[in-house]
C-alpha cells in the first residue's frame, strides 16, 4: 500500500475514535460572491500532478448610512438598532462588517485560511474599531473520498453553511438564529464535512467545539454540532436539518433544533427557517435575580423571498421573522410590574425589505427599511408599553475585493 494512503487511514482511524463529533463548513466552499459569509471561503481544489502552492488575498465590507425614524419608548430588544443609544432621529455612517481573508493551498491535500474581521459593535474603551480572528484553520481535503477534516476556528453548521448562504443578504441582516443569539457562525474545534455524492446533492457536517464562538474557552464542557441536508430536483429544493447540544454547567444545558426549507431558481428564491432551543434550568427569578429550576424555550420563525427585476442590475428582497424568547412564559412567574420590558416578557416581529442595485458584480447599493416590533406578554399594561417598535431606514453599500 502506498505510504500516502497508509497515512490517511491512520489519521482517519484516530479521528473517528470519539464518535460524538459534530459539524462545520461546506466541503467545497465557493469564492465570496454576493453577500459572502464566513462559510463562503475561497479554497481551490487542485488535483493536477503539476501542483504549485498558491495563496489568495480576498475580502469584503458592508455598511450604511442610516436614520432611525422611530424608537421604542422602553428601549426594549437586543438587536442592532435597539436601546437607549439609538434614540429617534439618530443617524450615522457606519461599517457593520469588514473582512480580510487569506487562503493558501499548501498541497493537493492541505489548505489553510485566515480571516480577520471587524464587526460594527466591536470597539475598545475609547470607541475605536477593533479587529479579531474570525477564522483560522487547516483543511485536510479528501481525507476520505468527498470528506474533509477541518481543525481550528471554522464555520459551524448552525446557519453559516446553508441557510445564510441561501438567504444571501448577510449585508442586510443576520439569519434569525444568528440575530436572536441562538447560535454562533464560527467556533474553535474540529469538524468533519462530507458529501454522499460527487455533485453535493446530499451531505452532512459534524463538529465538536468550545461553544464560545471567537472567545476563549471558559469551562470544561464542549458543544456538539450536527447537520444533514438534501438538494432535490436538480438542487432547486433544499432540505436542511441542524442540531447542537452544549452543557454549560452541571445543571444547565442548551439544545437547539433548526429546520430550513428553500426553493431556489434563477429568477426567484423563497425560504423558511424554524428554530427551537431548550435552555435547561436557565430561568431567573426577575425580582431577586436568583436562578430557579425551570426551562427557557425560545422559538423563532423566518420567511424570505428574493428575486430578479433586471438581470445583473437590479434585484429585490423581503423578509419576515417572528420571535418568542420564552414560550414557557407564565403570568404567575415573579416578574416586577415596574419593569414590564424585562427580557422574555415580550415577543418580537421583524421585517426588512429593499432593492439591490448592482452596477458591478462586486458592488452593491441597497436602499432598505429595517423594522422590529415589541408586544408585551403582561396583561396589566396598555399603550406604548403594550406595543411599540424600532424603525430605521438605510442606504446599504456592499463591496467585494479580491
Amino acid at each position: 500500500m502506498p505510504k500516502k494512503s497508509k497515512t490517511k487511514i491512520v489519521a482517519l482511524t484516530i479521528f473517528m475514535l470519539p464518535t460524538t463529533l459534530t459539524k462545520a463548513q461546506t466541503t467545497t466552499p465557493p469564492q465570496p460572491t454576493t453577500n459572502a459569509t464566513t462559510s463562503q471561503l475561497p479554497t481551490t481544489y487542485t488535483t493536477t500532478s503539476d501542483f504549485k502552492p498558491s495563496g489568495k488575498v480576498w475580502g469584503y465590507a458592508f455598511g450604511d448610512y442610516y436614520l432611525k425614524t422611530h424608537a421604542d419608548s422602553l428601549n426594549r430588544g437586543k438587536t442592532q438598532y435597539a436601546g437607549k443609544f439609538y434614540p429617534k432621529d439618530f443617524n450615522a455612517f457606519d461599517f457593520r462588517r469588514i473582512y480580510l481573508g487569506y487562503s493558501y493551498n499548501i498541497s493537493e491535500d492541505f489548505s489553510t485560511e485566515l480571516i480577520l474581521a471587524h464587526e460594527g459593535d466591536v470597539v475598545n474603551g475609547t470607541g475605536d474599531r477593533m479587529v479579531y480572528v474570525k477564522a483560522a484553520n487547516l483543511r485536510w481535503k479528501n481525507i476520505v473520498h468527498n470528506n474533509d477534516l477541518v481543525i481550528g476556528q471554522t464555520a459551524t453548521p448552525t446557519f453559516a453553511m446553508m441557510s445564510e448562504k441561501v438567504w444571501g443578504y448577510r449585508s442586510i441582516e443576520k439569519t434569525v438564529a444568528d440575530m436572536r443569539g441562538l447560535g454562533c457562525s464560527t467556533d474553535m474545534g474540529v469538524a468533519w464535512q462530507g458529501k454522499l455524492d460527487d455533485k453535493g446533492s446530499y451531505g452532512y457536517n459534524f463538529m465538536i467545539g468550545n461553544g464560545t464562538a471567537q472567545k476563549l474557552e471558559n469551562n470544561r464542557y464542549k458543544k456538539f454540532y450536527g447537520e444533514v441536508y438534501a438538494k432535490l430536483m436538480d438542487q432547486k429544493i433544499i432540505l436542511d436539518l441542524t442540531s447542537d447540544h452544549e452543557i454549560s454547567s452541571p445543571t444547565q444545558s442548551k439544545t437547539t433544533i433548526k429546520g430550513f426549507v428553500a426553493y431556489q431558481t434563477d429568477p426567484i428564491t423563497v425560504g423558511i427557517e424554524v428554530v427551537n432551543q431548550l435552555q435547561k434550568n436557565y430561568k431567573v427569578d426577575s425580582v431577586n435575580g436568583s436562578q430557579v429550576n425551570a426551562n427557557v424555550v425560545p422559538f423563532a420563525f423566518s420567511a424570505f423571498v428574493k428575486g430578479r427585476i433586471i438581470k445583473n442590475k437590479l434585484n429585490f428582497f423581503a423578509r419576515y421573522d417572528s420571535y418568542n424568547p420564552d414560550t414557557k412564559y407564565s403570568s404567575s412567574d415573579r416578574y416586577p410590574v415596574a419593569k414590564p420590558y424585562t427580557v422574555n416578557l415580550y415577543t418580537e416581529k421583524f421585517f426588512t425589505g429593499g432593492l439591490d442595485f448592482t452596477p458591478n458584480k462586486n458592488v452593491h447599493f441597497m436602499p432598505n427599511v429595517w423594522l422590529n416590533t415589541y408586544k408585551s406578554k403582561l396583561d396589566n399594561v396598555s399603550g406604548l408599553v403594550k406595543s411599540n417598535y424600532d424603525m430605521t431606514v438605510r442606504l446599504t453599500f456592499y463591496v467585494i475585493f479580491k
